[in-house]
């Protein structure tokens, strides 16, 4: 069996489509590298690009998209609703087949050396790369956004992993880690009320109380006049989608709003939409075989 290992990068950058496109084609190119899906959101301004390898491939598609970003994004210049640190925001190593969580681990340590040294970006390892424990959670690394760290990475507890402690004048930094696989799990409210988002995403999120492996915010999206409840559901199997939607959807009755729509960023793992369909159903004794596809395969 080939070693699979996926790669989902994240750009500060999705409005300005033909950039995206520079970026996605330092992929295309990459030979032993496949790509996935990319998608992009205004609101957010930032879009989320996905492709498998082998580790080495993987990796070099990876310094490549992150040169061209590098190029090409002016931090100085973006504005979303998205948190954000840098121009290539964060890059985890995800293993899928023949492939452990160490190999992704010395991936991730392997590409934020090589993008401090040559593109002189400072770089922090989060996940399973973490150099120290609070810096396992990306969110913690994240804290203050851009403009923010351009102060505090001066702090001796914000220092890069690799790099001097100050941000690249127009990439500002970027994250690399190694994880398993999550699912990036929007759910939109029909009203244009934040503070009912925000409520309901400390109602959800692990950080004050709520599901374990759940991280949320609430996000305005100007363009649709609604907002969001966005996630990052980090261990579908230990909290699955359902749950944490019909929380969210009795959550925001109390408001008398409700749910207008949900969306899947990126690629999620079958078995996620298979519990979802199961519980939803509620299918007695549910048998993935029970699936033609599965089957026939």
């Amino acid at each position: 069996m080939a070693q699979i290992v996926q790669c989902v990068p994240n750009i500060s950058e999705g409005r300005r489509l033909d950039v995206v496109e520079k970026v996605v084609d330092q992929v295309r190119q990459t030979d032993g590298v496949k790509l996935l899906d990319y998608s992009s959101d205004f609101d957010h301004n930032r879009s989320v690009i996905t492709f498998v390898g082998d580790l080495a491939s993987v990796q070099e598609a990876a310094f490549r998209l992150t040169k061209q970003a590098v190029a090409l994004i002016n931090m100085e210049e973006h504005q979303g609703a998205h948190p954000r640190i840098g121009a290539v925001d964060v890059i985890p190593f995800i293993p899928i087949e023949e492939v452990t969580m160490g190999d992704c681990v010395q991936a991730a340590v392997n590409l934020a050396r090589r993008i401090n040294t040559e593109l002189g970006v400072p770089t922090y390892l989060y996940g399973e790369a973490a150099s120290r424990p609070e810096r396992r959670n990306l969110s913690n690394i994240r804290k203050g956004q851009y403009e923010g760290l351009k102060r505090s990475i001066q702090e001796e507890q914000r220092w890069p992993d690799f790099g001097s402690p100050s941000l690249h004048p127009t990439a500002g930094a970027t994250v690399v880690g190694a994880r398993m696989p999550l699912i990036a799990f929007n759910v939109n409210l029909g009203t244009d009320r934040k503070e009912v988002a925000d409520h309901i995403a400390r109602c959800v999120r692990e950080r004050n109380g709520g599901f374990r492996n759940v991280k949320a915010m609430g996000v305005l999206l100007e363009e649709r006049g609604q907002v969001q409840v966005s996630m990052n559901l980090e261990n579908y199997l230990e909290t699955p989608i359902h749950r944490v939607l019909e929380t969210i959807r009795r959550e925001a009755a109390l408001f008398g709003v409700p749910v207008v729509g949900t969306e899947i960023v990126g690629l999620v793992p079958q078995q996620a939409l298979l519990d979802a369909a199961a519980w939803y159903l509620q299918v007695e004794n549910f048998d993935p075989q029970q699936v033609l596809e599965n089957r026939l395969r």
